[in-house]
């Protein structure tokens, strides 16, 4: 493959979305997961028209729905004029072969979903690299049939990037260039480590968290970073670090200076190719001497937001680091949502309940803010330098 992705601007793209409510769900779990995957396909460009799901004990290996539910999806989509069909996991490729036959339509996985998002916002040399390598390997065991796929089906979501005017390209030239995309990143890697070698004198927290949560809200409140802050997913990719000076009360009002790095959001069913390819760039959360992990508090699935980020860590080996737990979106937290169905087996907090419960049942440090209001930011800097306190006196 030849160049960098080319974003083709299409935009508003007519789309339904389709998920398996396993048997092992909780109730109401297969309608969160679809939103976010609405969510996902907004941020790409789609118009969610309709969402269709099942309850299985597990998806079809050969059409992922039953054959009945995936008729039912394909009249739909003849008599709607639906442009794509959106499924919430990684279709394999016997499976979008079999499901594209049948619903006559272009086919996206989440994984070419979430791929498609990050080639849409990488700027940078690194992130653009990073996410090339990502989706060429995600492409690579996909290679015969996704090369008919894209010479039929041109721009458009899972589109973006080198591959449409290369339908010759073989195996060979995809693992060329793999490899030659790994030796970039790994001497980008090499930099970045010299990079971050020259800074250890100082202290290093790195801001962690699920995407969309407020890292770059609270990078840009304490910094000044000017890091893009927006209310959709993966806004931003690119790893910002900044010197940060500041006084605390538990630091005698003396100056405490850090290095502050934000990055990239994690998010559930993140395709292994990205973690992967984003190791140089993960890098600055494994060097951090302490994370600031930022959770949503006002999301009814903040909880296994955690979870999620938590797993992430323990993949890329920082799970042991000292961590504070910042509980992001005070002023948009509703201890009565709309959809209770979620909630079947929880207990309904007010904020007050709900900071007593987290702080009594959280090794952690625990601070809850709101980074738009700018509220409990001093409460947070004392947490910061109690930490990094801490770990001068080790």
């Amino acid at each position: 493959m030849k160049g960098s992705f080319i974003d083709t601007k299409i935009q508003n793209e007519k789309a339904v979305l389709v998920g398996v409510d396993l048997v092992s769900y909780k109730k109401g779990k297969c309608a969160e997961y679809l939103e976010e995957l609405a969510f996902l396909a907004k941020t790409a460009g789609a118009d969610t028209i309709k969402t269709f799901s099942q309850k299985l004990e597990m998806p079809n290996p050969r059409t992922y729905m039953g054959q009945g539910k995936i008729e039912e999806i394909a009249e739909y989509i003849k008599e709607n004029e639906i442009d794509l069909a959106i499924f919430d996991d990684e279709l394999s490729p016997s499976q979008i072969r079999n499901i594209e036959n049948s619903l006559k339509c272009k086919i996206i996985d989440r994984s070419m979903l979430i791929l498609d998002i990050f080639a849409k916002n990488a700027r940078t040399a690194i992130a653009k690299t990073q996410v090339e390598l990502a989706r060429n390997e995600y492409l690579l065991p996909r290679l015969t049939r996704m090369w008919t796929h894209l010479d039929r089906l041109k721009g458009g979501i899972g589109q973006r990037g080198a591959g449409e005017k290369e339908i010759e390209t073989d195996r060979r030239a995809i693992r060329n260039t793999i490899s030659l995309l790994k030796d970039k990143l790994k001497n980008i890697g090499n930099q970045s480590a010299v990079r971050r070698k020259n800074r250890d004198a100082m202290y290093k927290v790195a801001i962690v968290g699920y995407t969309n949560a407020g890292k770059s809200t609270l990078m840009n409140l304490v910094t000044k970073a000017g890091v893009l802050a927006e209310d959709k997913l993966f806004a931003t990719l690119d790893s910002t670090s900044r010197k940060v000076v500041f006084t605390s009360s538990n630091h005698q009002n003396k100056p405490l200076v850090f290095i502050l790095s934000d990055t990239v959001g994690f998010i559930r069913k993140l395709p292994h190719q990205l973690i992967e390819s984003f190791k140089s760039t993960l890098d600055e959360v494994s060097d951090a001497d302490l994370l600031l992990h930022v959770v949503d508090i006002s999301h009814y699935g903040f909880e296994e937001h955690i979870d999620i980020v938590n797993k992430t860590l323990f993949e890329i080996n920082a799970a042991q680091k000292p961590v504070i737990i910042v509980f992001n979106k005070i002023d948009k937290y509703n201890p009565q949502p709309s959809n209770e169905d979620i909630f079947e087996d929880k207990t309904i907090y007010d904020i007050d309940l709900l900071k007593k419960s987290w702080m009594s049942k959280e090794n952690n440090p625990v601070v809850f803010i709101s980074a738009s209001n700018k509220t409990n930011i001093d409460e947070l800097k004392d947490k910061i330098s109690e930490q990094l306190l801490l770990l001068s006196n080790q």
